[in-house]
């Protein structure tokens, strides 16, 4: 589903400069599935307070942001480079946890990890003949992406927590992520307005003379679509599984979306970028166990 989504908003994103509108339009897309849910009786409806959903607006931002950001990096760079600029992502985290109470103290092995991560981004970024070659825009709209990520996780660790266990919310993970793509998406709609409503129009009659109404259309939705449907099942999915699987899974993601991207778009994969991204992919995997791993250990002591 992430492989398909980073296909589709990459094609977008060819077809229309307007890369906050597509990422608002896919938020749109998720919105318009899970009214069908609710409506349809297929999933129970959130039964939230005020209180829950202001609890809730922290986190639709970080979403907003860390969506947005990507979905700019992608539009403005190589899907492969925006991928292996996000598997800093850990280092962000690890920062955000130790700067932000209460404090996420991670094991030493877990930090030491971040050297390959960030050692194998660099030497992606190191051309043969050419020396450090980066597109700087896609690079901090990634970087912002990153930080955004991580201040979600870090945020709201507690309150999903809190939502998910009283049942009578009905906030399972497939509504707690909905509820948050609602929010996010009013964030987004105040940065259309100001980045791109000027200039919209123009861009969007561009687009479909140059390549049709519907292969717009059908872009965009799809890759709504399935940015949507991966997001809901990885919520509800990373809540059932084990750390090693989910870490498999996210380590494989990565590499299939550079693969696929690469050969589908003609991205340049020289040498350095290959070994570098290899590098840091498993750094990120081996930073996701230690630190999973490790958060395990206490709570198997307590219970001895």
């Amino acid at each position: 589903g992430n492989t398909l989504y980073n296909v589709y908003n990459k094609k977008a994103s060819k077809m229309l400069h307007a890369h906050w509108f597509i990422a608002c339009a896919q938020l749109v897309v998720g919105i318009v599935w899970s009214c069908i849910m609710w409506g349809s009786g297929m999933r129970k409806k959130p039964n939230l307070t005020a209180a829950d959903i202001t609890a809730c607006i922290p986190i639709g931002l970080c979403m907003c942001i860390a969506h947005a950001g990507s979905v700019l990096a992608m539009g403005v760079g190589a899907v492969s480079f925006a991928q292996i600029v996000k598997a800093c992502e850990p280092v962000f985290a690890a920062a955000v946890g130790l700067l932000l109470p209460p404090k996420d103290v991670k094991p030493l092995l877990a930090y030491a990890m971040l050297i390959p991560i960030v050692g194998g981004v660099g030497l992606a970024c190191v051309k043969e003949g050419k020396g450090i070659d980066i597109n700087y825009e896609a690079f901090a709209y990634a970087s912002i992406a990153n930080v955004a990520a991580a201040l979600k996780g870090k945020l709201g660790g507690s309150v999903t927590k809190a939502l998910k266990g009283d049942k009578a919310k009905n906030m399972d993970p497939a509504n707690v992520y909905a509820v948050n793509n609602i929010i996010s998406f009013l964030f987004t709609v105040p940065m259309v307005i100001y980045a791109e409503l000027p200039v919209l129009k123009t861009e969007w009659n561009i687009a479909v003379t140059e390549h049709g109404f519907n292969a717009v259309v059908m872009n965009i939705a799809l890759s709504g679509f399935f940015f949507y449907v991966y997001n809901e099942f990885a919520f509800a999915f990373t809540a059932n599984v084990g750390a090693v699987t989910s870490s498999v899974l996210n380590t494989a993601k990565r590499v299939i979306i550079i693969v696929v991207s690469a050969i589908l778009f003609a991205e340049p994969m020289e040498k350095n970028t290959v070994i570098g991204s290899a590098i840091a992919i498993m750094g990120t995997f081996a930073y996701s166990l230690a630190s999973k791993f490790a958060a395990k250990k206490p709570s198997k002591k307590k219970s001895a």
